[in-house]
């Protein structure tokens, strides 16, 4: 990898080195640039490789795209007039080969443009400030056959439950409190893509879903049709928060919620959210694309970018019930137990079972709760009579 540098007055990231100006930026926010940097790599090793970037702000994202990914047209827009000089500054550096251009447009005027023009990208970054669902299903026109939307939010109190009429409102879903408040909004975020997809007849297939709970991140790449039984990744997550018991069921198969482990009488209400995406929310190949196209250019890639798409790769989620190890010790009333030997016993008796790449100290499996409970309390009796 190599060093990084940043002066008075430019800032330098990758194969790129630009001015930032007085606008919003995050240089915690690398690793998603990365990712959509090598996303492109991937999707440019097909065909000419057209990116929208729709809210570019300093043109960064579009800027590696060129440098780095060797895109054939780039268009950058940020809907602050004002931006717009620094935004033809830095896109200046790019090739004479790329096709480039810098607009000053709110997002839904660009892209009701594009609908009208039949216009569609390969790569369509639409990387919001708040809820950007208002905008997915022009975003989803302007997305090629076989293209990649990368969708970023930043309203994380809708999709986590701390404001239900909001989600209701922004996503047209219930979000309770859970305990993986991150992989929630995620779901809800990638039901409301998909939901989307359906009503214009295209089928979605989830590549990258990531956060550090802030930001909210997912890149979807669309299909032409969706896949046979596509529908049955769009359902309920149900949880308890007296015994900590999760469910979940497609929409196509809903019916009465079975009894958890609480007693009999007086049972607590489920807390469900939905409808929301339950199918996996990673592709392990073309994680693994990525990463063979980050072995080619090492600048790409840097060291937590590269420990973030690891993570992903190993925990492709294809269950939402996911448990905090905190909330297995308290249902036991014990400490907690070792999450990699929980999730190596429970893979022992023929269960799903991985440690959340979506969130730090959790347990994924899709494992019965009591036996989950069972198997935690074993591992820490054997760690005590050590």
């Amino acid at each position: 990898m190599i060093q990084e540098a940043a002066d008075a007055t430019h800032y330098c990231e990758g194969s790129a080195r630009l001015l930032l100006g007085g606008g919003f930026f995050r240089p915690e926010s690398r690793p998603s640039r990365d990712c959509l940097v090598l996303l492109a790599r991937t999707l440019a090793l097909r065909r000419p490789l057209r990116l929208l970037d729709l809210m570019a702000g300093c043109g960064i994202r579009s800027l590696r795209c060129g440098l780095e990914a060797g895109a054939a047209q780039i268009w950058a827009n940020d809907a602050d007039p004002d931006r717009l000089p620094l935004l033809q500054a830095n896109l200046a550096q790019l090739p004479q080969a790329v096709e480039r251009r810098c607009t000053a447009q709110t997002a839904q005027q660009l892209l009701a443009g594009c609908l009208q023009r039949q216009q569609r990208f390969d790569l369509v970054d639409l990387d919001a400030f708040g809820c950007a669902s208002a905008l997915l299903p022009l975003a989803l026109e302007a997305v090629a056959f076989d293209g990649v939307l990368m969708l970023a939010s930043t309203d994380g109190r809708s999709p986590t439950g701390h404001d239900r009429p909001a989600a209701v409102r922004h996503l047209g879903a219930a979000a309770r409190a859970h305990p993986a408040s991150w992989e929630l909004a995620l779901r809800l975020q990638l039901g409301t893509v998909a939901r989307n997809a359906w009503a214009l007849g295209r089928g979605v297939e989830p590549l990258l879903s990531f956060s550090e709970g802030r930001t909210f991140r997912t890149a979807v790449r669309l299909r032409r049709r969706p896949r046979p039984g596509e529908e049955n990744q769009l359902g309920m997550l149900a949880h308890c928060h007296g015994c900590g018991d999760q469910q979940v069921q497609p929409l196509l198969a809903l019916r009465r919620w079975q009894p958890c482990g609480c007693p009999p009488s007086p049972l607590p209400p489920l807390a469900v959210s939905g409808p929301l995406w339950i199918g996996d929310l990673q592709d392990p190949a073309t994680i693994g694309a990525l990463l063979e196209q980050a072995a080619l250019a090492p600048q790409t890639l840097a060291a937590d970018a590269e420990r973030l798409l690891q993570r992903l790769a190993a925990d492709p989620a294809p269950t939402a019930r996911c448990w905090p190890t905190e909330t297995i010790a308290r249902a036991l009333g014990l400490g907690q137990p070792p999450l990699a030997a929980l999730v190596s016993e429970l893979q022992r008796q023929d269960f799903h079972a991985a440690a959340s790449a979506v969130m730090a100290g959790q347990l994924r499996s899709d494992a019965p709760w009591p036996r989950i409970l069972e198997t935690a309390r074993a591992l820490l009796a054997a760690t005590a009579a050590k």
